[in-house]
């Protein structure tokens, strides 16, 4: 038996659109818009109506960088796919993309099916993966056209980490050339990590151990230098790049540059980038433990850059980078040591409204903030138009958003599972009220009353390139 409900009254904001529409689901799938009061929408009848009188209506965010339940530096990453999916349905995120690992060692398959158990019945909300290459050996190279095949399409390198996840050049330029041929997207995190490793032993025999230093040691040069390295390696593999956590100026141009060639280049940014510094990581006491994460938060100068290439589209996409640990028992592995503080920050619950933040500020239009954090990433990673927008035959992943309510963030009230917030008191406008998955309501007026198993994996196409 079939299910109909119409969302009434909203303004209906997707990357291409602001629409006065009224909004009619059926069965998980939006099937039509019609203007308010239009004959077309009185004519609708439904099983439920939900009143949008002042709210937008919006697609569901697609956070295209997160890991859930990561192992990292002798502990995992706090949220569970349960709390972690749950915790991104309270922020408007509808779809997560999370990163498979493969260990050296290990074939891709082993490492996906790792992740497929961690997931499968424990979601939320719908999910997909990317596959981490640790080991570009023949094997694996005929294992992402295998993985292509089965809708994992994205493929993610590291230029950093040496022992744990980095692959030399050689390495990197042969599962390029494999991406090249079978349609796959190399997502490179890029940083100098032979280089940096010298200064991390250079800034330890110092005495130089404090949080600060993760900062001070992973300089925007190297970040620079291998945004570089991995645009020239691409281009000679004949490969589209995506370069993750893009936080640093010279980062930006040298993508910047690379576009103004033509080339298929693209570049993702994160909340924490935008809107944290090198002034945290230098909290006094272990305070800016907190804040550590690759690449590093840079000094307040580059947000300038980042919020340029945003609006420039030289960046494309802003997703999360959710890697929670909680700051006691797991943070505090690196006292004494900087090197030994797990990487990562909580974030998926937090980017939506930090976006829309960003709109009030005048940093980005609202059909912006819809286009970098729902249907651009929605595009790039083979998903739309079935996930990142609201139109006929869509998943009908629909939030809709109080733009004028005020809200204090604060690691008291939100829902991820870790035991502090980067953005502790910080006040923004605007606040997710309802959510629905695949038509399902997972948040009801600011109540929770999703489930576990109701998120669904999502096998995705190749890359849908973008101008």
């Amino acid at each position: 038996m079939s299910t109909r409900t119409v969302i009434r009254g909203g303004l209906v904001v997707t990357a291409a659109d602001e629409l006065h529409a009224d909004v009619l689901i059926e069965d998980g799938r939006v099937v039509a818009l019609a203007a308010h009061g239009s004959d077309v929408a009185a004519g609708w009848t439904a099983d439920r109506t939900l009143d949008a009188t002042d709210r937008y209506v919006l697609p569901g965010g697609v956070d295209a960088h997160t890991h859930m339940e990561l192992p990292f530096g002798g502990t995992s990453a706090s949220d569970t796919f349960e709390t972690g999916t749950r915790a991104a349905a309270w922020g408007g995120t509808t779809t997560i993309v999370d990163f498979a690992v493969q260990t050296v060692g290990q074939a891709l398959r082993e490492g996906l099916d790792t992740w497929y158990a961690k997931a499968d019945g424990n979601c939320a909300i719908d999910y997909a993966f990317h596959m981490i290459l640790s080991d570009v050996n023949e094997h694996t190279l005929k294992e992402m056209d295998w993985l292509v095949q089965e809708g994992i399409t994205s493929f993610k390198l590291f230029m950093a980490y040496p022992g744990v996840f980095y692959s030399d050049d050689g390495r990197i330029l042969r599962a390029m050339q494999r991406s090249a041929d079978n349609g796959g997207l190399i997502m490179m995190h890029a940083e100098n990590g032979i280089a940096i490793d010298v200064l991390v032993e250079q800034a330890l025999a110092r005495g130089e151990t404090d949080p600060r230093y993760h900062g001070e040691v992973r300089k925007a040069l190297l970040e620079a230098e291998a945004t570089h390295r991995a645009i020239q390696l691409a281009r000679v593999a004949g490969a589209p790049l995506y370069v993750v956590h893009v936080s640093a100026e010279e980062a930006v141009a040298e993508i910047t540059t690379a576009r103004d060639k033509g080339l298929p280049v693209f570049g993702e940014t994160c909340p924490q980038y935008l809107f944290l510094s090198t002034d945290n990581l230098a909290e006094p006491g272990f305070e800016g433990a907190k804040y550590v994460c690759s690449t590093p938060l840079r000094p307040k100068e580059h947000q300038a850059a980042l919020w340029r290439g945003l609006r420039t589209n030289d960046l494309q996409v802003v997703s999360t980078d959710h890697c929670p640990f909680c700051f006691t028992g797991q943070k505090e592995l690196g006292r004494g040591d900087f090197s030994k503080i797990p990487n990562g920050l909580p974030g998926v619950e937090n980017r939506m409204d930090l976006l829309h933040q960003a709109v009030v500020d005048g940093h980005i239009s609202r059909r912006r903030w819809i286009e970098i954090a729902c249907a651009t990433p929605a595009r790039m990673f083979g998903m739309y138009p079935q996930k990142g927008t609201i139109a006929p035959g869509a998943d009908a992943d629909i939030v809709i958003y109080d733009p004028h309510t005020t809200q204090t963030l604060s690691a008291a009230t939100h829902h991820m599972n870790v035991d502090y917030s980067a953005y502790e008191g910080r006040t923004v406008t605007g606040q997710v009220e309802t959510v629905l998955s695949r038509g399902e309501t997972v948040i009801d007026r600011r109540e929770y009353v999703g489930r576990a198993g109701h998120g669904t994996f999502v096998p995705r196409s190749t890359c849908q390139y973008l101008d």
